[in-house]
């Protein structure tokens, strides 16, 4: 299987596990560390989400990759925990989430007339194919979401 078909199974096997739990599922990633494989899980819900949520997600997700083992060819960890404070947005519900925030960005490209790939800035709005955000100049950019490598809640002190 490939990494995007062996996160595909598991975003369809947790799914449910997810939903009867009250959760929700922020991202699901299968990646090599070093000379280990991961397959991470990660969920939230109002309030955040504890160990003993993050257990018994696991407990009842695991037996069901087990199913997959012979497609899977190499052995991996299980991990299933909080995206933490400062979690990418990826989806459209996190942009929501965030709308007026400030936000950390780093692009792949940088953008007409400037010469950083790096920045914060207030986030204005999104759609499927852009966010637009508001500059410490008071400018107003349109970032086409193919060119963010990522973009994060920024720390405020």
């Amino acid at each position: 299987m490939t990494k995007k078909e062996i996160e595909d199974v598991c975003t369809k096997l947790v799914t449910p596990i997810i939903d009867a739990g009250g959760f929700e599922l922020v991202d699901v990633e299968y990646v090599k560390e070093g000379s280990s494989y991961y397959l991470r899980v990660y969920a939230d819900k109002e309030g955040g989400i504890n160990i003993d949520d993050c257990v018994d997600i696991s407990r009842q997700l695991s037996p069901l990759l087990d199913e997959y083992d012979k497609e899977i060819k190499d052995a991996y960890i299980l991990e299933v925990s909080s995206p933490g404070l400062l979690r990418p947005l990826k989806k459209d519900k996190d942009f929501e989430r965030k709308l007026g925030s400030m936000l950390e960005i780093k692009l792949y490209k940088t953008l007409d007339g400037t010469k950083t790939k790096e920045f914060e800035a207030e986030l204005e709005s999104y759609d499927s194919h852009t966010i637009t955000v508001l500059m410490d100049d008071d400018n107003t950019v349109v970032i086409d979401r193919s060119n963010i490598a990522l973009v994060r809640p920024a720390i405020e002190f």
